[in-house]
């Protein structure tokens, strides 16, 4: 199921990609032969030919290229294996001086079929991202928690208010957030953050330096979850003191606790300078007492979280954030780009389609769970992120991408006359070669990082 769903999701990112070069080829003369897809054997090709519609099943090459009222005209073929598509297009990688050749026509002509094929990527994501904005709601950067004595709280950022920009950096949408604290980690200097509150801007400098004291444990900290352990850090000083996960908090420091809020409220009472506290732990039924000293801990944070997706916004506001998704992500992906130039990301850290695949069942797991919609939705949004993606990478000035064939033709405008061909060919094979070498890294860290679990 997990393969299937991730297929169609890579069948329909790469068609509508194909679909964009396929437009602009037409608009501006250049034969199609054959549109299709899927790829290997074809199922089913159709063509308006002078005869009037013709359909073939199961069509083989020979008879595709041999059907006289076939030639010169586009063949659509649906093909047997469900892995994106193709647009072939003529004299696109061979010497054709016919006038509905690729290389018979003009620079600008050839870059816009070029260009097409990402810019359809970033609109099939925008026309993602409407489907899910009028579902799910528009993601504001509200701030709807404040950690206690944390950056945030101390500074003055109060429940409520629109994060509007850090440190000068736009903010949008609440994902902008943690991306852009990934992207610009707290060097323990003072930030401006300007928050929105009752129609009006406000500029707050915050202090991101924290000094806590930590047991090494996890618990849901809402009024109707149990005192259970969820979770419990390797070599901290719960797991030294013998606590285990699934133990039960009875008291601390001696004060009664029944639910996640008051053992939160308690904790922080006590949990203020470092010293021993005693907990009462149950455990099959039976009480147990455990004294315990928490470890110092110095971080970086701001200290609250700010996203609230809010529904029922007019069409305008859905398109307009729809735009900002696709533009989120593009700036994402160009980020990470940078981070994997200048060394803060490794060839480790990308995931090709087995990462792809994994991802994608762990979305439909976890989604599955809450409803068929949340799920669909859920699919849409990596349809988002991954349409986004493949269009800034193909944009990318390396041979064999489109990027790479974009910028011969830039070279060939600012030269004034146009690069040997076979040259070129040379370079993108090379380049072809190379991404795939590239792609089995990848496909081997995937498996790698999937059996390391």
């Amino acid at each position: 199921m997990n393969i299937v769903v991730a297929l169609l999701i890579f069948t329909v990112i790469v068609v509508a990609h194909e679909f964009g070069h396929f437009l602009l080829a037409k608009k501006n003369g250049v034969g199609v032969p054959e549109f299709s897809v899927g790829m290997g054997p074809r199922i089913v090709t159709v063509a308006k030919t002078a005869k009037g519609f013709r359909c073939k099943f199961f069509c083989s090459q020979k008879v595709f290229e041999g059907e006289e009222d076939w030639q010169d005209v586009t063949k659509y073929s649906w093909k047997l294996l469900p892995i994106g598509g193709s647009c072939a297009m003529v004299g696109e990688d061979e010497d054709n001086d016919s006038e509905e050749s690729f290389n018979s026509k003009g620079k600008w002509a050839r870059f816009s079929i070029v260009f097409a094929g990402p810019l359809f990527n970033f609109i099939l994501a925008f026309a993602f991202s409407i489907i899910i904005l009028a579902n799910s709601g528009i993601d504001f950067p509200i701030v709807k928690y404040l950690y206690d004595s944390q950056p945030a709280k101390l500074a003055g950022i109060e429940m409520g208010d629109e994060i509007k920009s850090i440190n000068g950096h736009h903010i949008s949408i609440g994902r902008e957030i943690d991306t852009y604290l990934q992207l610009h980690p707290l060097t323990g200097e003072k930030i401006d953050v300007v928050v929105e509150r009752d129609g009006k801007e406000k500029t707050i400098r915050l202090d991101p330096n924290y000094e806590t004291y930590l047991f090494g444990f996890s618990y849901a900290p809402g009024k109707t979850d149990s005192t259970k352990i969820s979770a419990i850090s390797e070599g901290k000083p719960f797991e030294k003191a013998g606590i285990k996960v699934g133990d039960e908090i009875l008291s601390v420091n001696g004060t009664k606790v029944s639910n996640g809020e008051e053992l939160k409220i308690t904790m922080e009472k006590n949990n203020a300078n470092g010293a021993e506290i005693a907990f009462e732990i149950a455990r099959d039924g039976e009480a147990k007492s455990y004294t315990v000293k928490p470890e110092p801990y110095k971080t970086k944070t701001l200290g609250l979280f700010a996203a609230e997706r809010v529904k029922g916004q007019n069409a305008i506001d859905i398109l307009k954030y729809s735009a900002v998704e696709v533009k989120y992500w593009i700036e994402t992906t160009v980020a990470s780009l940078g981070q994997l130039i200048t060394g803060k990301l490794s060839v480790k850290d990308l995931s090709g389609p087995v990462g792809i695949v994994d991802t994608v069942g762990s979305v439909i797991e976890e989604s599955s769970q809450i409803g068929m919609s949340e799920m669909l939705l859920d699919i849409l949004y990596m349809s988002v992120l991954l349409s986004a993606n493949l269009g800034v990478m193909n944009l990318l000035p390396l041979p064999a991408l489109d990027g790479g064939r974009l910028l011969f033709i830039i070279i060939e405008a600012i030269r004034r006359k146009p690069i040997d061909k076979d040259k070129e060919g040379y370079v993108h094979f090379a380049g072809f070669v190379l991404l795939m070498l590239l792609m089995v890294v990848v496909m081997f860290n995937d498996i790698a990082r999937i059996f390391s679990r």
